[in-house]
């Protein structure tokens, strides 16, 4: 189930993408799987804005999360992490569809997100759920300072992308 974080969920939310970013240190990424997820406080102010799901467990237990911002009046991604657990069971597509609805409920065209090119779990998922390469050309000022503040953090060691898909899906007929 898919529901909004709550304040009592922080530290778990912090405890997951610890334990998804350990995936990293496969692909020889460990300063990847080694960085600090969001303080508290941080994640407390998506939490409080209505911007950070989490799906979870029967027993009300967050196994995964996602958060979210507007960027360029799009609904962007910020951060969606699964615990390795609960990996392979649809929770970050679940997620990914909370907050598209989210974005469209808002009135935003489309979902944007920024990820690593190459990493199985990162920008190919992401083309099986129907996100497409935005070109650098197309990215909006604050894309473009988000995608560059990321290359200050050394996130582009490894290659990365801008990605886009409309919130409203296309019609399949």
């Amino acid at each position: 189930m898919i529901r909004l974080a709550h304040a009592d969920d922080l530290l778990i939310l912090q405890g997951i993408e610890r334990a998804a970013g350990e995936a990293f240190r496969a692909l020889g990424m460990d300063s990847i799987a080694d960085d600090e997820p969001l303080t508290v406080d941080e994640l407390n102010g998506y939490a409080a804005a209505g911007r950070a799901w989490v799906s979870v467990d029967g027993l009300d237990y967050p196994v995964a999360y996602l958060l979210a911002d507007v960027v360029d009046g799009d609904g962007h991604v910020e951060q969606v992490s699964v615990h390795p657990d609960q990996a392979h069971q649809g929770l970050g597509r679940e997620l990914l569809h909370a907050a598209r609805v989210w974005a469209r409920g808002h009135g935003m065209q489309r979902q944007t997100l920024s990820t690593f090119r190459d990493v199985p779990w990162n920008a190919p998922y992401y083309r099986r759920l129907g996100f497409e390469v935005l070109d650098a050309g197309s990215w909006g000022p604050q894309l473009s300072h988000l995608m560059e503040h990321e290359a200050e953090l050394g996130l582009t060691r490894w290659p990365r992308v801008a990605m886009w898909r409309p919130v409203v899906p296309p019609d399949p007929s």
